[in-house]
């Protein structure tokens, strides 16, 4: 199987799993895989995250922005600048965890009180953008600046949603997961 094989096979996996647990929407978040230096796969506009096909995915080289960059995921950009800035990113994912992006409306950072969440992750900072009016543009280089400056492969958007990475897609997804059930059990705790 060629290499950007694997990969479609991998992000077809991952990408089911993280829509059944309502990690992506219906036509809303993205997912990607570096298959060189300058070049990564992402889903398409309008791909539904729970049925993604090689016809579903786009190849974009970073050094050329050619007629394929108006077809893929509007966060094709921050993508790609995530790529540029951290040479251990081999996969990227755009989310909006409910539990998560909901703590994120209300709190500065998520600090763990489960097992799981407080070794796996520690302390997550969220991430306030301030103005959603010019955010679609300034998120490509803010997100990457983030990630330059904090050791973390998760960033929690205000609002917005959790931006990850990682050298491995399984992982990535599992910090996700983690994430997201911290915050939902953070959640169902302040009821008690």
């Amino acid at each position: 199987m060629e290499k950007s094989q694997h990969l479609i096979e991998d992000i077809k996996h991952v990408s089911l799993s993280m829509f059944n647990k309502n990690f992506f929407g219906v036509y809303h978040g993205s997912i990607s895989a570096k298959v060189s230096t300058h070049s990564f796969l992402i889903n398409k506009k309008n791909t539904i995250l729970d049925e993604v096909t090689e016809d579903s995915l786009i190849r974009l080289d970073c050094n050329k922005k050619d007629y394929r960059w108006s077809s893929a995921s509007g966060d094709a950009e921050i993508h790609e600048h995530l790529y540029q800035a951290i040479s251990s990113a081999k996969y990227i994912s755009y989310t909006m965890p409910p539990y998560a992006t909901a703590f994120s409306l209300c709190h500065g950072k998520v600090l763990p009180k489960d097992y799981f969440g407080k070794v796996s992750l520690g302390e997550v900072l969220v991430y306030d953008p301030r103005n959603f009016d010019d955010w679609h543009e300034r998120a490509p280089y803010e997100i990457a600046q983030f990630f330059q400056k904090n050791d973390t492969h998760l960033l929690l958007i205000k609002g917005f949603g959790l931006i990850s990475y990682d050298r491995d897609i399984i992982e990535m997804a599992k910090k996700v997961s983690i994430l997201e059930n911290s915050c939902r059990l953070l959640a169902l705790s302040s009821f008690s």
